[in-house]
């Protein structure tokens, strides 16, 4: 053999041999599992807000539109007209020279916008506006929250090798419980 293939291999052999007796035991353990009596096993509570979601219906009336003339409401310019003219001559009995043409002017627009009005609400079932006939239903999601006390754990004490010790858990234990034992050697 080569003088550096021994040379390393001296040295892993001092460090196999030397390791054992200076080691840190205080990451190292022998560990394993045994029973423990259970004494008492209380639960632990805690309030949670709880959250249920409700629904409320209710008949909302529902708008609906009669169109007879075929896609299109169909509305008459004869009221405008009539209401024009007749505000017209209304207009035209005041005043004189200037301020009668202003009259008449006056009254045939006053006029033509009475009747625009008159017919608009008048016209809303015959010719194709609003009708509330129909209903439908309509509901609405609210959410209800209460609190509610629900188990968090238990607080457990058990005897183990002839001590009380305490723990806390999330699930109840039962009469015995598995514990684990670390045995490290003290004095180093």
């Amino acid at each position: 053999m080569k003088y550096a293939t021994l040379k390393i291999l001296a040295i892993f052999s001092a460090i196999v041999i030397v390791s054992p007796a200076g080691a840190d035991y205080q990451g190292s353990s022998d560990s394993y599992y045994d029973q423990a009596k259970v004494l008492s096993a209380v639960p632990v509570y805690k309030t949670v807000s709880v959250s249920t979601p409700r629904r409320e219906c209710r008949q909302v009336p529902v708008a609906s539109y009669n169109n007879r003339h075929g896609g299109r409401q169909y509305k008459s310019a004869t009221p405008i007209i009539l209401g024009s003219v007749i505000g017209a001559a209304i207009g035209n009995q005041f005043g004189r020279g200037k301020g009668k043409t202003v009259g008449t002017i006056a009254g045939g627009v006053l006029g033509g916008s009475v009747a625009r009005d008159i017919q608009k609400k008048g016209s809303h079932n015959a010719y194709g506006n609003r009708r509330y006939g129909r209903t439908a239903t309509q509901c609405d999601t609210y959410e209800d929250y209460r609190n509610e006390e629900r188990i968090d754990g238990y607080r457990v004490k058990y005897r183990y090798n002839g001590r009380v010790y305490q723990t806390r858990t999330e699930t109840d234990p039962g009469k015995r419980m598995q514990v684990r034992v670390s045995v490290v050697p003290t004095g180093y």
